[in-house]
This record gives structure tokens, sequence and C-alpha cells, in this order.
């Protein structure tokens, strides 16, 4: 049985097929939830109940709404492209999942250990925007068109801010493998050897980033309260807007990864002593998740112009100044290396 899955081409085609789904499977389910809590505590802090009544304590709310995108009409505007109308949307939604092939989950736990994972989430993240565009430019709309500039700007103006503040944690690390990412927090001090430590103002910059990259409050703009419609979503309903509802959620459930793998030891343990594992991964990317929520709940939303001065006059040159800062703080080893953890060397 073992040799069919490893030496036969059926075989080895079945098992990258289960350890993708093993994957997806939980992924979405954990999606679902996460809808949910996101929907709970921006009620609890508006002293409203939120979902209660689909399932025990509301719980079935997502799967209900799941539903109610599946069985309800696909309305194509008259005149828009039919075919890159409905292309769109599964381009938002395969792009975002196939970002998760890079992540692990725990030592050794990943569908791809590739060397170059960073600039592989890169290459893919970069690459949702022709969606957003896609979606926006097909609807035959001004108002999505307009959503759609709005909301490409914006995710490629933040991407650059994040790209510089991960290249400080790879010249700490000398690897771009999430793999050695988390092996050079393993400094047996717990969470104090953590990235978040010696690239503590980073930790902020990339959190605000993500907010921006991923269109969350209160960086929402391509949803301008000026024309009462929802961006590049305006035109589209049923099945297709909930690629884009999927997409976009998966996207800020991969930056929470992100942000633990980066700053937070991924799958460490925080107490020395305690052992690591897979659950220490899934309960930093809940409390980031969290943070994501409570800034949604409690925040305004910026105007557009606020945002773009922030992204290039503020975050661009503060992320670049530090990228130059740390290759002097690695290069000398001050501190005896504490910004110089160089995997191999």
């Amino acid at each position: 049985m073992i040799q069919f899955f490893t030496q036969t081409n059926t075989g080895i085609i079945l098992l990258i097929l289960g350890q993708c789904l093993l994957v997806l499977i939980p992924l979405l389910l954990a999606l679902a939830f996460l809808m949910y809590a996101d929907r709970k505590v921006w009620a609890a802090v508006q002293m409203r109940r939120g979902p209660n009544v689909v399932g025990v304590f509301g719980l079935m709310q997502s799967f209900a709404d799941f539903l109610k995108y599946i069985v309800k009409e696909i309305v194509v505007p008259a005149g828009a492209d039919r075919a890159v109308f409905f292309l769109a949307p599964m381009i938002s939604f395969v792009l975002a999942v196939i970002a998760w092939a890079v992540i692990p989950f725990n030592d050794g736990w990943v569908l791809s250990d590739i060397n170059v994972a960073i600039l592989y989430v890169f290459a893919v993240s970069s690459l949702e925007v022709y969606g957003v565009i896609m979606g926006g430019w097909a609807s035959n709309s001004k108002y999505p068109f307009l959503g759609s500039l709005r909301s490409a700007a914006q995710m490629i103006s933040y991407e650059v801010s994040l790209g510089l503040i991960i290249i400080g944690v790879i010249i700490s690390t000398g690897s771009m493998n999430f793999g050695d990412i988390v092996g050079a927090q393993d400094t047996g001090y717990g969470f104090l050897g953590w990235y978040w430590l010696p690239h503590f103002p980073m930790v902020f910059l990339f959190f605000i980033s993500a907010l921006a990259e991923t269109n969350r409050p209160p960086f929402d703009l391509p949803e301008a309260e000026s024309e009462l419609v929802a961006g590049y979503q305006v035109e589209y309903s049923s099945t297709p807007f909930l690629l884009f509802m999927i997409g976009e959620l998966m996207a800020v459930v991969l930056m929470c990864a992100l942000i633990s793998i980066l700053f937070f030891g991924g799958w460490l343990s925080p107490i020395p002593g305690l052992p690591d594992g897979v659950l220490w991964m899934v309960l930093k990317m809940a409390l980031a998740f969290f943070m994501f929520a409570m800034v949604k709940a409690i925040t305004p939303r910026y105007r557009y112009d606020q945002l773009m001065r922030i992204g290039w006059k503020v975050f661009l040159p503060m992320s670049l100044g530090w990228v130059v800062l740390i290759a002097f703080l690695a290069k000398f080893e001050v501190f005896g290396g504490f910004w110089a953890r160089w995997i191999g060397a």
C-alpha cells in the first residue's frame, strides 16, 4: 500500500490530493467559525447579541449564509463581459487558497517546504490584484470600476511596506523558508526569543499594513460612503460574491498566519518546558484574528487620501530605514547577534 502511494503516478497524485484536502477542508471550516467570531466581537463592542438564532448560540449562522449564497440566483449585468465576470471571483478564491501551500502549521507540517516560501506568498498575493481589477472592469459599471481601482492601488501600496518589513526578518534569519524563520526564534527563552522583540516597531507596521492589504476596516475603502455601493463587488451576487468573500477572509487568515510565523514563533511554545505543537500556531492565529476583529469594531474609517499618505510617506520610509538598520545590526552582530540568527552559519 505504501509503495502504491510513493512509487506510482496514480498513488502520488492521490496522496497530493489528500494532503491538499487535509489543509483545505479544516481551513474552510475554520473560516465559517471565524466569520461567526468576527460578527460576535463586533456585536459585543456595540452591546448587541450578534448571531444567536441558527444553531446553538448561533454557531450555524455562517453555514446558513453559505447555503443562502449557493441557492440564490446569479444575476449578470446586461453589458458585462460574462467570461471575465465569472473568472474574476474564481481567480480571487483560487489564489487565496494556493498561498497556503507553503504555510507550515508545525515542524514538517507543510504541503510544500520550499526555500523561497516568502517569495511564493508575495507572488501569489500580488496576483490577487488581478481578480479585483477584473471584477470591477467586467461589471461594465463605473462604480465597481472605481472601487476596483481604489482597492488595487491600496493593495499594491501596502505590499511594498509589507515586503520591506519581511526583508528585515529575512536578514536576521538568512533564509526565506518559513520553517527556518521559526527555527531561528527557538532560542530556549520562550516568547522572549521570538522576533517580536528584536523587530518590535515593525510588528505594528506589519499589522496595520496587513489591514490595508486585505481591505479590512478601517481601510475598507473600496466601499465608499459617497457612492453607497460595495466597491468592485457591487454587481456580484450568489456564488460569485461568496467566492470573493471567502477569498478576502482567507487572505485575512493568511496574514494572521504570517504574523504568527514571522514575529511570534509559529508553533513554538511561549514558555520553556511546554511542548511545541500545532495548537500554539492555531492559538496565535486566533489571537491575531481577534485583533483584526477588534480593530474593525472600534476604529473609524479613514479617508482614501489619508490611507495613501500613510502608506507612501510614513510606512515606506520607516520600513526602508528599518531594513538598513537591521542590516547594520546583523552585520556587526550587535548584542551578541540579537538581530543575526543565520541558519546554518
